[in-house]
């Protein structure tokens, strides 16, 4: 029972830290902008009360009152960080509309520059088409003719300033649409936590009125609750964690490297777990290859023996494939790697399925994260910790939903998740998925 809210919230102070209560000036008058600052730092000290009655009820944990006191400091807490969130998003509303508008006067003012652009240019040809048989035998007096020579000049000189306008519009204009779309990012962000943090207060809003109907007399019936639970835990703790070209192992020990490698490299647990479990689903579909060739990187199927034409890209990792297995003392041959999808190769290897070119550039970087001296892909602890290092180098170290999700995409992709052609949204919106149901398991075991 312990705080389901907990975790989360402290996530949302450190995703707070990205999105920053202050407005530009010219979207909020002074009034406005003064208000809302002084009820975001009201509420700020109202998350720290509750922090602090939180932090003095963990000493009463797992007894009624003590249960129910944090359960409602818990639920409080989120019910001001929502409220905290909420100006946020009002902010961002604010500097979106605003910007978006100064795009719009933007490209307004780059046709009408391009519209007097061709208006003048094609004044240039016409006067400059003129030969001077024509001008000397025109109608024109010669006064006419110096005006309109000067006019001529006129008509360059605006030329070149209007040239150095557009430019500079259009260089405006694509600084305004990057932060543009920064901001959306920002506001989709906060979105997603409001949405998560409201599921999670109402679940926690039925677990407190569960406690509540147990009164001090039937202390006996919530240590009862308290054994289901920890039975339940124990149970979690126990199930297996699949691995993809790999054995299973117990989710608590999963959960204890994925922990170790989330302090290393900044990257949620949950969503290193997500990752691993996403690629045990893909593999079943795939299946796991031995290489019959290092000199073709051809291969057959492991449990079938089916024959596959570019297993593994020879030599670019077929060569360190060799001296990955070589140092390892494993069989290259009967040493289990992806095998090819439609249109690719396979040859990826172990839970994390590093293809053997990218694992010998994050063996220097394993082997001082873990402390050994040959880490070994098809090891549980080895390939979660690189996951985890490469899911980090992919930006999902800032723990924002939409961070993790394009973190996850360019795993699977090479490329951010795509809302117009989602052809790699759906795995990282299936690891978000996954990452949610493992982060409520996880909160689950730390409050036992």
């Amino acid at each position: 029972m312990k705080v389901r809210l907990f975790l989360i919230a402290s996530l949302l102070i450190l995703v707070g830290a990205t999105f920053p209560i202050h407005a530009r000036a010219e979207f909020f008058s002074p009034e406005e902008r003064a208000r809302l600052e002084a009820q975001y730092q009201e509420i700020q000290k109202e998350i720290a009360q509750w922090q602090s009655i939180l932090d003095d009820t963990q000493l009463k944990k797992n007894s009624l009152q003590g249960d129910v006191t944090m359960l409602n400091a818990q639920i409080k807490k989120a019910e001001a960080e929502i409220k905290q969130r909420s100006i946020t998003i009002s902010n961002l509303n604010a500097e979106i509309n605003a910007r978006s508008a100064k795009i719009k006067n933007l490209d307004q003012r780059i046709v009408r520059g391009q519209e007097s652009l061709a208006s003048m240019l094609q004044t240039v040809r016409e006067v400059e088409s003129s030969t001077l048989p024509e001008i000397i035998l025109s109608s024109k007096s010669v006064s006419e003719f110096f005006a309109d020579f000067d006019a001529l000049l006129t008509v360059e000189q605006k030329l070149d300033e209007l040239f150095t306008s557009i430019r500079g519009a259009k260089t405006q204009a694509e600084i305004e649409k990057k932060t543009l779309a920064k901001q959306q990012t920002q506001e989709l962000d906060a979105r997603y936590v409001v949405e998560t943090k409201k599921k999670v207060v109402a679940q926690s809003e039925a677990e407190k009125k569960s406690l509540l109907a147990i009164t001090k007399n039937q202390e006996a019936s919530y240590q009862k609750v308290l054994a289901e639970r920890q039975q339940q835990a124990a149970k979690i703790r126990a199930a297996l964690f699949p691995l993809r070209d790999s054995g299973g192992i117990p989710f608590g020990t999963a959960l204890d490297y994925a922990s170790y490698a989330s302090q290393k490299t900044g990257v949620r647990a949950a969503f290193i777990l997500a990752i691993l479990s996403q690629e045990s689903d893909l593999g079943k579909n795939v299946g796991s290859c031995f290489i019959s060739s290092l000199q073709t990187g051809d291969g057959v199927g492991k449990n079938t023996g089916k024959f596959f034409a570019g297993v593994m890209k020879s030599p670019r990792d077929t060569d360190p494939f060799l001296k990955i297995t070589s140092a390892l003392g494993l069989p290259w041959a009967t040493t289990p790697v992806s095998c090819p999808s439609t249109g690719g190769y396979g040859g990826a290897m172990g839970p994390s399925q590093f293809i053997p070119s990218t694992w010998v550039l994050y063996q220097a970087r394993l082997a001082k994260a873990l402390g050994v001296s040959k880490p070994n892909p098809w090891e549980a602890k080895d390939a979660i910790m690189a996951t985890a290092l490469y899911m980090s180098d992919l930006g999902a170290d800032a723990g924002t939903y939409s961070a993790e999700r394009n973190a996850a995409c360019r795993y699977y992709s090479g490329r951010s998740c795509d809302s117009k052609k989602p052809a790699n949204s759906f795995y990282g919106n299936s690891v978000i998925a996954k990452a949610t149901d493992f982060q409520n398991n996880i909160d689950f075991l730390k409050g036992l």
